[in-house]
């Protein structure tokens, strides 16, 4: 699926009230917190404030604005967000953290070393197929003799259908840049994964003027102590229709957006088995007759991934205190 990733003309968006038809559209493409960076579609960033005190934008919103004041100093207001096409979000103990909204796709990068967590793996694809996004495997440091080990650990993954780029960003980052040029052009895409698998050496190797898009966002918050913690949205062409989006490192990745009786259908091994069992509710943890176990036994559906099935169909029964 390709899109283009320019915010939509000024005075264009049809209002049942009127309300807010006659504002300036923009594009978020950098949050923190209450500061938001919104581009407009001359290619001009301002920093933007949520009207009231609830504040849930994202970078990909589409929003509509309006001027501060005479004496804002270039800033605005946001009056509303358009509607989103989709939204990737994950939970921590603590809260809900917003990704990004409107994405193509999702680059999730893991690398060869260090060692990647398959439960986070599996659970950044779950939150993937609930929001309805595609999503394309990135294997980094493939120069490493532990890249074989590696690809035997994502193998079932591979055999589920998701398509899996294998690269070495920085020992051969011309060769990366060309295998990943045709999968970036004209989407609106999200790199994920956790710290120390390359994500900087990506987005740089990508995006030559990254640190400048970077100052760009400091200047207009008027400060740069965030710009390394937050999600990032980075032009890869002067026309502003291939966007790439850069996301912090994440250690957990919580999925309470998602119902339990429905977690086997965002897991593609596991979906293609559940409409084998015996009883309708299922659980697929003890039930006779149930044909995930069945699958599981008979070596159709990996012992890690059912572990990781049974893990977070734990925590998402828990009850809420």
């Amino acid at each position: 699926m390709t899109s283009s990733a320019r915010p939509r003309p000024t005075h264009c968006w049809a209002d049942p009230l009127g309300k807010h038809a006659e504002l300036d559209v923009g594009l978020v493409v950098a949050g923190y917190g209450r500061h938001y960076v919104v581009e407009t579609p001359e290619g001009r960033r301002l920093n933007c404030h949520p009207r009231g005190k609830k504040s849930d934008c994202v970078v990909g919103d589409r929003v509509r604005w309006q001027p501060a004041g005479s004496n804002a100093g270039g800033e605005g207001v946001i009056e509303k967000i358009e509607p989103r096409r989709n939204l990737l979000y994950r939970q921590d103990e603590w809260r809900t953290k917003s990704f990004a909204a409107n994405l193509d796709q999702l680059l999730v990068l893991v690398a060869a070393e260090p060692v990647f967590s398959e439960s986070q793996l599996s659970r950044s694809l779950i939150a993937a197929e609930h929001a309805r996004i595609p999503a394309c495997l990135v294997l980094n440091k493939v120069d490493l003799p532990q890249a074989d080990a590696a690809r035997a650990r994502l193998a079932p993954y591979r055999a589920m259908g998701y398509e899996m780029l294998e690269l070495a960003l920085k020992a051969r980052p011309d060769e990366s840049r060309e295998r990943l040029s045709p999968r970036l052009e004209g989407r609106s895409t999200l790199v994920l994964g956790p710290s120390g698998t390359g994500k900087s050496t990506l987005i740089n190797l990508m995006v030559p003027e990254a640190r400048a898009q970077v100052g760009e966002v400091s200047q207009a918050l008027n400060s740069g102590r965030h710009t390394t913690t937050a999600t990032q949205w980075y032009w890869l062409d002067a026309e502003r229709t291939t966007g790439l989006i850069d996301s912090p490192g994440f250690q957990e990745f919580g999925l309470r957006q998602v119902e339990a009786a429905q977690l086997p259908a965002y897991m593609p091994d596991l979906r293609e088995y559940a409409g084998q069992c015996r009883f309708y509710n299922c659980t697929h943890l003890h039930e006779p007759g149930c044909g995930v176990r069945a699958a599981v036994e008979a070596g159709a559906i990996s012992p890690s991934r059912y572990r990781i099935y049974g893990e977070i169909y734990a925590q998402l029964t828990q009850p809420a205190y």
